[in-house]
């Protein structure tokens, strides 16, 4: 039986969304490495003209895709950098202007932390003041995604934060849980952050002085924070009360993998929708059911991979397949290897 921890870990990655404000840094980023938004939007296996204008927003699996196609067609090993370099106020959402109205830098990290969710389901952030230091970490839903994703949060934090206070804030302590890559560069980590960053961290997280949390932010309209905090809870209600159809499909066809019973018209049944209907408000949110059910399947694959307890013939059978050779077949289309590859931790990330 499939632990509702599992459930609850991989639900984020497989029905996240991604605001199109907070995709558009990445474009700007592109374009500025001569790579229009056709190029970007074929490699990453979107339609051509996906980005002609800049969807209300598009599944976070498609965001990373975009990431990756934007750093490999730039041919730029610092894209995720020069992604959050470009962030600015209304990347953030609805909830960007409600940081111009917090009184000190703290009250900012808290606003961060409660309305992440309305800019993005990439990860989540969080913050621990321990004494003097204080210590912001950032938490991904996509654990396999190379450094470009954190690099990007990390800068963008970074320039937001410089430009809120009005001057080059003191350089944090950096830990990053990617390799770096090539050491040549680790100055644009310099150049961006004020220092290099320790690679290779059990977590992605900034330490700093905690008096910066009690920090003023110049010119905050603080009149304003009451009127737009109630209408950013009232998005905020919206969201987590509403249920998309992506995270409806993705929850029944965890229920219904390892019975060999996810089938569309089945959990098209389950909804309470005909399979003409469900196909039409999958589509309507970017994605199809296939596509739902190849992402939920590759999720729980590694989870499962990564529990020792469970031999492969048995995860073939959790994942509804009836045969193992299907299984193999269909991980290496997703991952590029083998499951027993990507199990003794040969894969590449």
């Amino acid at each position: 039986m499939l632990q509702s921890a599992t459930v609850d870990a991989i639900r984020p990655a497989l029905a996240g969304r991604v605001a199109g404000s907070y995709l558009q840094p990445l474009l700007e980023a592109a374009t500025a490495r001569d790579v229009g938004p056709a190029a970007l939007a074929r490699a990453a296996g979107l339609a051509a003209d996906a980005l002609d204008t800049v969807p209300a927003q598009l599944p976070a699996t498609d965001y990373l895709r975009l990431l990756d196609a934007g750093a490999e067609l730039g041919r730029d090993p610092h894209f995720g950098l020069h992604v959050g370099e470009r962030v600015k106020v209304g990347t953030f959402s609805a909830y960007g202007l409600i940081l111009l109205s917090c009184r000190d830098f703290g009250q900012a990290f808290d606003q961060t932390i409660r309305y992440e969710a309305l800019a993005h389901d990439l990860g989540r952030s969080s913050l621990v003041v321990d004494g003097d230091e204080a210590a912001y970490s950032w938490r991904s839903h996509f654990p396999g995604a190379h450094r470009h994703l954190a690099d990007s949060v990390f800068a963008g934090v970074r320039v937001f934060g410089n430009w809120l206070a009005g001057a080059r804030l003191p350089a944090p302590t950096l830990e990053l849980m990617h390799d770096g890559g090539d050491p040549a560069g680790h100055d644009e980590y310099r150049r961006v952050f004020g220092t290099v960053p320790r690679f290779g961290a059990a977590t992605n997280t900034a330490r700093f002085d905690a008096a910066l949390l009690a920090r003023p932010v110049p010119n905050a309209d603080v009149a304003l924070y009451p009127v737009l905090q109630r209408h950013i809870e009232g998005l905020l209600r919206q969201r987590t009360n509403a249920p998309g159809i992506v995270e409806q499909v993705c929850d029944a066809i965890i229920v219904r993998l390892p019975h060999g019973q996810a089938r569309l018209p089945a959990v098209a049944l389950q909804l309470g929708l005909t399979p003409r209907t469900l196909q039409r408000k999958l589509a309507d949110a970017g994605t199809s059911y296939q596509r739902v059910l190849d992402e939920t399947r590759f999720a729980l694959a590694r989870d499962y991979l990564g529990r020792p307890g469970l031999s492969l013939l048995e995860i073939t059978s959790l994942l509804g397949y009836q045969e193992q050779s299907a299984f193999n077949h269909a991980f290496r289309e997703w991952a590029g290897v083998n499951p027993g590859a990507w199990r003794s931790g040969r894969h590449v990330e």
